[in-house]
């Protein structure tokens, strides 16, 4: 069975689009799965990108944290990054730091990172794509989305997947 009868299969089963996340990321590449997720994030249909990273953030583990926010931080550069949410990772950051640890990043609640996040998309709409993929190495996290937000990711990878 290839990426498109799982694609498939799982939007025709919408009530369980979640069962289906693991099946998919299997058969996508990271690329495909990035794509799908950045479609959710930015639709109308789905809470808005940095509520949807604050709550992806409040189920990642210390290494996660620290992994997206480092993807926000290389994304937008250390600078600016430094100066979002009026300054939290710039408090956090040891002078020369450019990237953030488990540790430090497990001391930001998923509010503080919702802040982070929508001031990053303001900044650079870009980064949208940037955290989709960081993301999509962890599909654990990618199910505590909901089913909306997933069944939108499928769709998109399918109309990407019968384009190309």
């Amino acid at each position: 069975m290839g990426l498109l009868d799982i694609l498939q299969q799982a939007i025709g089963n919408n009530d369980n689009a979640e069962a289906h996340i693991d099946q998919v990321a299997q058969h996508a590449s990271p690329g495909e799965l990035g794509a799908g997720l950045a479609a959710a994030m930015r639709s109308d249909q789905t809470p808005p990108f940095g509520d949807t990273v604050g709550q992806l953030f409040g189920q990642s583990s210390p290494a996660q944290q620290a992994g997206v926010l480092n993807q926000i931080l290389a994304t937008l550069g250390p600078a600016a990054a430094s100066a979002l949410a009026g300054g939290v990772l710039g408090r956090m950051l040891q002078p020369g730091q450019t990237q953030v640890t488990p540790d430090q990043a497990s001391q930001l609640s998923p509010a503080q990172v919702t802040e982070i996040a929508t001031h990053a998309e303001q900044q650079h709409a870009g980064v949208i794509d940037e955290v989709s993929q960081f993301y999509a190495q962890h599909s654990g996290l990618i199910k505590t989305l909901g089913g909306a937000a997933i069944a939108i990711a499928l769709a998109k990878m399918k109309e990407n997947a019968t384009r190309g």
